[in-house]
């Protein structure tokens, strides 16, 4: 699908949000990886997380460690891909993976290498990961919450000697244009009734809203060091909400920042 979108398109960035280390091979990822960014001529982003969707590790078979380890095989996983991006031959002998004088080529058209992404929020583990291995970060949440876990990252990056500044931090979560107030109310009541959890909890997190009121959120967003946003169009795709979007919300906030932010 993202090699048919490249394809299509000559100006669009594209990769996925995420995908799960657990699925193959970082080895075969990178592979893969840099042959788009070739077919693309450099546009691929690459997004990696840990992987979490258990169910569809039992239906095919592939083997779903404890959390932390999947953590863990994420950083070794983007620490891998990037050697291959970047040196002639790669020997390494790691807690999960093993090469023995492997290359990747050709290499990829971005240099030093196409942007890495690792997406998701966990304090402790996860944003290690990020701080030591990342060029771009997403997750999702309210704008306190990025408040409280961009000041963790940097204390994470403290500690392995990065300045996570150069980070760019991205959140993702639904988006819909509405001058509606009832309108409003159903789209956050049935992603209330999706997440389990109560609609004064889901609203802080997603873009749903006049065009006034998501330019605002945009703004607190952006206060607390949020870079770029990745909206999402929940079924039945509403495309006049995007039209609106693109055309009333992302000139405003091009012009007050003074680059595209979307």
């Amino acid at each position: 699908t993202l090699t048919a979108l490249m394809m299509e398109t000559s100006r669009l960035r594209a990769g996925v949000l995420v995908s799960g280390n657990t699925y193959r091979h970082p080895a075969v990822l990178a592979k893969m990886a840099a042959t788009l960014d070739h077919i693309s001529r450099g546009r691929l982003i690459l997004g990696l997380g840990a992987a979490w969707y258990e169910r569809e590790h039992a239906a095919y078979g592939i083997p779903f460690p404890t959390t932390a380890e999947r953590i863990h095989r994420l950083g070794e996983a983007a620490h891998l891909i990037k050697r291959l991006w970047t040196e002639p031959q790669v020997t390494f002998e790691g807690r999960f993976y093993r090469l023995q004088d492997a290359y990747c080529e050709p290499k990829p058209v971005q240099r030093p290498h196409p942007p890495i992404l690792i997406g998701g929020g966990g304090e402790k583990l996860t944003l290690r990961v990020v701080a030591e291995h990342a060029d771009q970060w997403n997750t999702f949440g309210s704008p306190e919450d990025f408040r409280r876990k961009i000041a963790i990252l940097r204390e994470h990056g403290r500690a392995v000697g990065r300045q996570t500044e150069e980070i760019e931090v991205s959140w993702a979560g639904v988006l819909h244009v509405t001058d509606s107030a009832s309108e409003k109310a159903a789209v956050l009541q049935a992603l209330a009734e999706a997440y389990g959890r109560p609609v004064e909890v889901v609203e802080p997190t997603v873009l749903v809203g006049s065009v006034e009121e998501i330019r605002e959120r945009l703004r607190s967003y952006i206060a607390v060091g949020v870079t770029h946003f990745i909206g999402v169009l929940r079924p039945p795709f509403h495309l006049p909400s995007l039209r609106r979007f693109a055309e009333e919300i992302i000139p405003i906030v091009r012009a007050e920042y003074g680059r595209s932010l979307l």
